[in-house]
C-alpha cells in the first residue's frame, strides 16, 4: 500500500528535498541544486512560495520513499489568464504506475478543493523558472537551471491521462569565430538607428533587473503561460543570480538612453553542482573554485525586446555583442523557446543553432485523475 504524506515540518522537508539523491545516485549527469538553497527555495522565503498556495507530499511504499510532487495554486496565473488551472511541479518517482496515480491523484483532490478544473505541468514553480520534462536529448549533460529526469516520466504521464499542452525547445550552437554575415547585416540596421549595446552593472543587479522585469513584462504579455515578475520576485531572483553573473554576458540595448532590450547569459554551474552533489563543505568549495574555471558551456536563459523595436535588429545586436565576449567557451545553449516562438528559433536558425533538447508541458482535466480506484491513503501530516 501507498501512503501520501504531506510535508509540514522541516524534516519532512529535508525528505522531499534528498528523494532525487537517492533516485538518481547512479545518474552522473544529475545536477542537484544545494541542499542549503533548496531548503530556502521550498520556505516562505521565496516570494512565490509566499504568496501562492503550495503544498508538498511524498509517496511512501513499505518504509522507503518511492516519490514526491507539489501542489499549486498560483493566483497571478488565474486572474492574468482567466482559467481555473492549477500546477504540479517538482515531481520526481520510481518507475511505478500505481505510485505516479496516487501523487496526482492526491495533487488533483487539493486543487479541487480549490475550484480549479485543470492541473498543468510540470512547472517549478511557475514559467519564469524550470518548466516542462525532458523528452528529448537524455545523452546530453542538462544545463543550469533546466529540466532533466528519466526518460520513463513521459510514459507514465501519458499513461494516467496527461496530454501535451505546450513544448519547449532548447538549441545548441559551438561559439564560432565570427557569426553568419547576415546576423552582422541585420544589427547594422539596429546601429544605424542608434540603438547601442551596454554591459549590465552587476554591482546594482537589482535595479540592472528593474529594466529586464519591465522589458519582459511588456514584450513577453502575449506569450503563453506568462505571468508578470513582482518586484519581490525581482530581488529574490537577483540574490540568486548574483554569484553566477558575468557582466559582459548580461547586456542591455539601449535608444536614446532609454532600455529597449536585455539579453541574459550565465555559465553553466551544473558542472559545479555535479561535483558538490548538493553539499558545503571544505572540500566541495575547492571542487567549486577548481571546476569554476573549466566551465565552457554557457546558456542564454533571458532574451526581451520592446515590441515597438521588434523586428529592427535589436535582438541580432544583442546577439553579436554577447558573442563577443563568450569566445573562450565552446557551446552556448538557447532554452527554453516556446515551440510557436517563430521569430525566436528563426534567429537562432540564422547563426545555425541546432535542436537537441524538448522539454513538455502537459495538462488534464482534474475529475479524470480522481475517479480513480486506487487505494492509496492520505496522511495530513
Amino acid at each position: 500500500m501507498i501512503i501520501i504524506k504531506e510535508v509540514k515540518e522541516k524534516k519532512t522537508l529535508k525528505e522531499f528535498i534528498n528523494f532525487p539523491f537517492k533516485l538518481y545516485k547512479n545518474d552522473p549527469l544529475y545536477s542537484p541544486e544545494l541542499i542549503k538553497d533548496q531548503m530556502i527555495h521550498f520556505s516562505e522565503k521565496n516570494p512565490f512560495v509566499k504568496h501562492s498556495k503550495v503544498k508538498y507530499f511524498l509517496a511512501i511504499k513499505g518504509a522507503e520513499t518511492v516519490g514526491r510532487i507539489a501542489s499549486i495554486v498560483n493566483p497571478v496565473h488565474i486572474k492574468y489568464h482567466n482559467e481555473k488551472v492549477g500546477f504540479f511541479g517538482f515531481f520526481e518517482s520510481i518507475n511505478d504506475e500505481e505510485v505516479v496515480l496516487s501523487l496526482f491523484e492526491t495533487v488533483a483532490k487539493d486543487l479541487e478543493k480549490e475550484n480549479m478544473e485543470l492541473i498543468r505541468g510540470p512547472m517549478n514553480f511557475s514559467t519564469n523558472e524550470q518548466c516542462g520534462i525532458l523528452i528529448e536529448g537524455f545523452q546530453y549533460t542538462p544545463m543550469l537551471m533546466t529540466p532533466y529526469n528519466p526518460p520513463y516520466y513521459q510514459n507514465l504521464l501519458e499513461k494516467i491521462g496527461f496530454t501535451k499542452v505546450k513544448d519547449l525547445f532548447a538549441y545548441i550552437k559551438k561559439i564560432p569565430e565570427t557569426l553568419p554575415k547576415k546576423i552582422y547585416k541585420v544589427a547594422n540596421i539596429a546601429k544605424k538607428k542608434g540603438i547601442k549595446v551596454r554591459k549590465a552593472n552587476i554591482k546594482n543587479l537589482y535595479n540592472e533587473l528593474q529594466i529586464f522585469k519591465n522589458i519582459y513584462n511588456e514584450a513577453w504579455s502575449k506569450n503563453w503561460g506568462f505571468i508578470p515578475i513582482s518586484n519581490e520576485e525581482l530581488k529574490y531572483m537577483a540574490n540568486r543570480l548574483k554569484p553566477i553573473v558575468i557582466p559582459e554576458l548580461m547586456l542591455i540595448a539601449e535608444k536614446d538612453g532609454i532600455p529597449i532590450g536585455f539579453l541574459g547569459i550565465i555559465p553553466d554551474f551544473n558542472l559545479i553542482l555535479r561535483k558538490m552533489k548538493g553539499h558545503i563543505t571544505p572540500l566541495s568549495i575547492i571542487k567549486a573554485l577548481y571546476y569554476k574555471k573549466k566551465i565552457k558551456d554557457i546558456r542564454l536563459f533571458l532574451l526581451g525586446v520592446n515590441s515597438l523595436y521588434r523586428l529592427k535588429g535589436v535582438d541580432a545586436l544583442l546577439f553579436t555583442e554577447a558573442f563577443k565576449a563568450a569566445k573562450h567557451y565552446e557551446r552556448i545553449e538557447f532554452s527554453w523557446i516556446l515551440e510557436d516562438n517563430l521569430s525566436v528559433i528563426h534567429l537562432i536558425k540564422m547563426i545555425e543553432g541546432k535542436l537537441y533538447k524538448r522539454f513538455r508541458v502537459y495538462e488534464t482535466v482534474l475529475k479524470g485523475l480522481i475517479n480513480t480506484t486506487n487505494p492509496s491513503i492520505f496522511l495530513s501530516g
